[in-house]
């Protein structure tokens, strides 16, 4: 697996590349060391944002307010801070869903 996960004190921390007004919402893949995910809400008025938090939380199995965007709020490419699993689980988790 090449998506780079990183521990930090207030969780873990991994980058997302972001397709706004996809088809459908969906985990596409790999992209570099980023997870690629494509959403079906526009980037405007923050809708994808709120869509990608929606569709990380639903995949991963953990509740939304446990999942956050702590960088890249106007750019396709993000990254993601989820808190309250282990980096072990989370990258067990993350390897499933691009399987």
């Amino acid at each position: 697996m090449a998506i780079t996960l990183v521990q930090r004190l207030d969780g873990v921390s991994f980058a997302v590349k972001v397709v706004p007004g996809a088809s459908r919402d969906r985990i596409a893949g790999e992209l570099g060391n980023a997870l690629k995910v494509a959403v079906s809400k526009p980037p405007s008025g923050g809708a994808a944002n709120e869509a990608v938090i929606a569709l990380l939380a639903d995949a991963l199995g953990l509740p939304r307010g446990s999942v956050s965007i702590t960088r890249g709020h106007s750019n396709p490419r993000k990254e993601i801070l989820v808190h309250g699993i282990p980096v072990d689980q989370l990258l067990q988790r993350i390897n499933e869903l691009v399987r």
